[in-house]
């Protein structure tokens, strides 16, 4: 990636400092930035408490945790928790990162739009093209279009030519100018070209560059553990970020080299409150991200653009202002009774009245004036204005995007394994619970004793070779055991009745995560993966909620990133951000198989001018588990290799020791000039050539060698 091209600073932002120099900006302590930040702020947090209980409950389902609402009789003396919650959790976050990582790429993609603007979306030339046919150039390619070509110009208007319209391949392309051809190849020799298929590769490429320098891959599991766990996972991205890249002087001195690139971060659900009146990114005006930092962390902010670096230290000075949130220790092993040593910092994101911000004596630019409210991003701390910018962004965009596993069409946050199968997993506990305690009790003997019969004042404990002194009574009445009956297997098929009902509630059966003794079809290896086909189902929606929530407004986002950022004129251009998560549902098997069938039918030369090979074969090489970047020419080198293989061609023998003769067709054995018919001796039944029945070709060749033998001339073959 490019770092160097991406000048994030260059960007209208209006920061706090710029503002303070200019118009001499009011204290922000007593600044109505702040209240209204955390309003906003407690207003969130107070919305989402039913989800907070949600989460607690799925996060002790998770650990084989109780709670304090359970209640625990005397005679209930088993604790056992059955850790199903947490099996069928990972079973599921197994399951979202194998389809995503099936190619072992980020599951994004880029690709020109159908109909893209500006561009040509095919063209073509043929190095095996006679020359008299070279510099044609199509109708359409006319500056004014043709008569009855369709297209209605304005009066005075031109269409662009071919040329104008190659964007970054004009140049490249100029040396084959006068052979190019508007639209796809129609002829096996031709090589194909799209611009506008180019730029999509490079900007896919950069994009990809971008999401492996900031561990997008290791973001997305986290992203999809929660997912499964909470029922929402949130990605922040992309934002601007200045990366230490590490760098060496000659002597050896360490001079690190600070480059501002695009970053992205899982955001854990505990720390983020979004609008409580929308119901997904889309429709939310503001999100806050609570950050947790160290002295260090907070002191680090300095380095970033457009933090005041001054309100910073008086923050610090201040002290820790942590205070920690009631659910935080349930999420902690070991919960300290002291104060943490930790900054709480608030995050927004999101939309602020114009007016406001002109109280504060802050300049707007001027295609902002006008507007009733604007989109602004601030930090705070210890009641602190320690950053305040304009979103650089344009169009703007909040930098989150949140996926939820299950939807929950009338809340932002969705719904997870755990919380599916909550009341499964509290039957499970307690029939596990009454099975354990009826078997202590009943694999050991109830004693009974008559005291009467005894000597006042004994140890009434049992034991081994204890002796009990007896005064009366027959001998057996004093002391006797009685056996309690055993129906914990009563409990324990009460226990797989509820073990089946979290497998239908959650949609993850137990013989996808590896459950042995399956019955009925289970039992065949056809059998078992027509079940996991049938499983599979489930996770289809999950993949496509990541899909369309977070990987394509994820994607967009580095698009637009860079479109805005980025002055590399060779990665822009019409394109759309795909998502291919649903994509690697299916088998690469399968994939496979049907891409070389519909391969093998495109070879047809009537259909052949409507396949997109270059696709077609880069598509078979994703589904063999192969790079196809790696293993597959780009547009350049597939020229070059046509023109290669075209000398190659021209200087092969046709005979031992003998060359083709200038202008014969080397495709031709007979080198009579591809096609032109000339004479020579007839082919023989399995001579290359021969296309008659063995019967008809023997009986022209007699009636040939009659004919011959009365006369010397010599005919011409038939």
């Amino acid at each position: 990636m490019a770092e160097e091209d991406i000048n994030i600073e260059s960007t209208e932002a209006i920061a706090l400092d710029d503002v303070e120099e200019a118009s001499g900006f009011i204290d922000t302590e007593v600044s109505n930035i702040i209240p209204f930040v955390l309003e906003k702020y407690k207003r969130a947090e107070d919305y989402r408490y039913q989800d907070e209980e949600r989460w607690i409950r799925a996060y002790r389902n998770y650990r084989g945790l109780y709670g304090p609402d359970v209640q625990f009789t005397e005679a209930e003396k088993s604790r056992i928790f059955i850790k199903i919650t947490k099996t069928k959790t990972l079973a599921a976050y197994g399951q979202i990162v194998d389809v995503l990582f099936a190619n072992h790429k980020f599951p994004l993609s880029i690709e020109p739009t159908v109909l893209p603007e500006g561009v040509v979306a095919d063209v073509h030339f043929d190095p095996q093209e006679p020359e008299e046919l070279r510099g044609l150039q199509q109708q359409d390619t006319s500056p004014y279009g043709f008569a009855g070509d369709g297209r209605e110009l304005p009066a005075g208007a031109t269409e662009k030519t071919l040329q104008e319209k190659l964007g970054v391949l004009e140049n490249k392309l100029e040396p084959v100018a006068d052979k190019l051809k508007e639209g796809p190849a129609s002829t096996p020799t031709a090589i194909d070209f799209s611009p506008a298929l180019i730029a999509a590769k490079k900007m896919q490429k950069k994009i990809h560059d971008q999401l492996e320098e900031s561990s997008a891959n290791k973001n997305l599991r986290s992203v999809a553990f929660e997912m499964a766990l909470f029922g929402t996972g949130i990605m922040k991205g992309p934002f601007a970020t200045d990366k230490e890249y590490p760098n060496w002087k000659e002597d050896g001195e360490y001079d690190p080299i600070f480059k501002t690139v695009p970053q992205v971060e899982q955001v854990s659900v505990w720390d983020f409150y979004p609008d409580p009146d929308a119901n997904n990114m889309e429709e939310a005006e503001f999100v806050i991200q609570r950050h947790k930092m160290s002295r260090s962390q907070v002191r680090s902010l300095k380095k970033r653009p457009y933090f005041r670096g001054e309100v910073i230290d008086e923050v610090i000075q201040m002290g820790e202002n942590y205070t920690k949130k009631y659910w935080e220790d349930d999420l902690s092993d070991y919960a300290p009774e002291h104060g943490i040593d930790r900054f709480e910092v608030l995050e927004y994101w999101g939309m602020c009245d114009t007016e406001m911000l002109e109280e504060q004596n802050i300049e707007l630019p001027d295609d902002v004036k006008d507007f009733d409210e604007v989109q602004v991003n601030v930090w705070i701390c210890n009641n602190k204005l320690i950053r305040m910018v304009l979103n650089p962004f344009k169009p703007a965009m909040i930098p989150f995007v949140a996926s939820p596993y299950e939807l929950n069409p009338y809340s932002f946050f969705g719904i997870g394994i755990a919380e599916n199968m909550d009341d499964t997993q509290t039957l499970m506990n307690g029939f596990m619970r009454m099975a354990v305690d009826n078997a202590v009790l009943s694999g050991n003997l109830l004693i009974e004793v008559d005291e009467t019969n005894l000597v006042p004042g004994q140890d009434m404990s049992i034991y081994p070779g204890k002796v009990f002194r007896r005064q009366s009574g027959a001998p057996g009445q004093a002391i006797f055991g009685t056996k309690f009956p055993n129906v914990s297997s009563e409990n324990m098929m009460l226990f797989d009745k509820a073990r089946v009902l979290a497998d239908e509630s959650t949609g993850m059966p137990s013989y996808a995560h590896g459950q042995t003794g399956v019955q009925g079809v289970g039992r065949t290896a056809s059998g078992i993966s027509m079940l996991m086909n049938a499983a599979s189902g489930g996770i289809k929606n999950v993949i496509k909620n990541l899909d369309d929530y977070l990987l394509k407004p994820l994607g967009e986002g580095f698009f637009r990133f860079n479109m805005q950022f980025d002055f590399d004129p060779e990665i822009k251009g019409d394109l759309e951000v795909k998502a291919r998560g649903t994509e690697s549902l299916m088998a690469n098997e399968v994939r496979s198989q049907r891409l070389m069938q519909f391969l093998q039918v495109s070879s047809n030369p009537a259909l052949a001018p409507f396949a997109k090979f270059q696709y077609i074969i880069s598509e078979i090489a994703k589904a063999m588990d192969l790079d196809p970047d790696k293993v597959t020419n780009n547009m350049e080198e597939a020229a070059l290799q046509a023109e290669i293989l075209k000398q190659f061609r021209a200087e092969q023998p046709t005979q031992e020791g003998e060359k083709a003769p200038a202008g014969a067709n080397v495709q031709d054995p007979t080198g009579a000039g591809g096609g032109t018919i000339g004479t020579g001796q007839a082919p023989r039944p399995n001579e290359q050539g021969f296309t008659g029945n063995v019967g008809q070709q023997q009986q022209g060749t007699e009636q040939t060698q009659a004919n011959a033998q009365q006369s010397p001339t010599v005919g011409s073959v038939q």
